[in-house]
């Protein structure tokens, strides 16, 4: 009797995985490079090397965070039990002038890294975003902005300024854009291996 066509998937699906996953930093030093392998995560930051075993992995958090020479970037702080810290991003820095982004090759190896973990039984406490004190902060200095900005607006109206008025709309459609796509995505949140959080893995291609 032929073997099951499930199987074969599987096992296929399996070996295509993800196991790798690399950038720079910065300009300056060699890539940050990271694997995941059966004894556990290996990692090679600088002249720092270790392999962390999925099980003892007790803090992954996953954030969107923008920057200046890319506005599509990703980051994902992975703890283990003894207070160690990496960090991986979506984007790495090729010239002065481009980082590039790196979307499916990130989101695949994080979503892999996930299923290991999972395989492996860990307990590790998975959060979506930024911390809450950050995040309140934020959100406290960004309803300031907004509140100046009507107040603005509804005197450059009140005195016949229109093109102040409109000055003003269109600096309140870019601060709605991006301060406010950065906050709706980086809201505190829990999540499970189940289901990651899409705001904050890329999904392009």
């Amino acid at each position: 009797m032929p073997e099951p066509s499930f199987d074969r998937a599987t096992a296929s699906a399996e070996a295509a995985l993800p196991a790798k996953y690399a950038y720079k930093a910065s300009l300056i030093g060699s890539a940050h490079q990271f694997e995941l392998t059966d004894a556990g995560l290996s990692w090679q930051v600088g002249g720092k090397s270790g392999v962390w075993p999925y099980a003892d992995i007790a803090v992954v958090r996953l954030s969107y965070r923008p920057a200046s020479m890319q506005s599509r970037r990703f980051r994902a702080d992975i703890e283990r039990k003894d207070g160690q810290r990496i960090a991986i991003y979506s984007t790495s820095w090729q010239t002065v002038a481009l980082m590039t982004t790196q979307d499916r090759e990130y989101r695949d190896f994080i979503t892999e890294l996930h299923a290991r973990m999972q395989r492996a039984g860990s307990a590790a406490t998975l959060t979506g975003g930024i911390t809450p004190v950050v995040y309140f902060a934020g959100a406290a200095v960004a309803a300031l902005v907004a509140i100046a900005i009507a107040g603005l607006l509804v005197r450059s109206l009140a005195t016949g300024e229109f093109g102040g008025a409109l000055f003003l709309l269109g600096f309140a459609a870019l601060f709605a854009w991006q301060i406010g796509g950065l906050m709706m995505r980086n809201r505190p949140q829990a999540y499970t291996f189940d289901h990651l959080p899409r705001a904050l893995l890329p999904q392009g291609k």
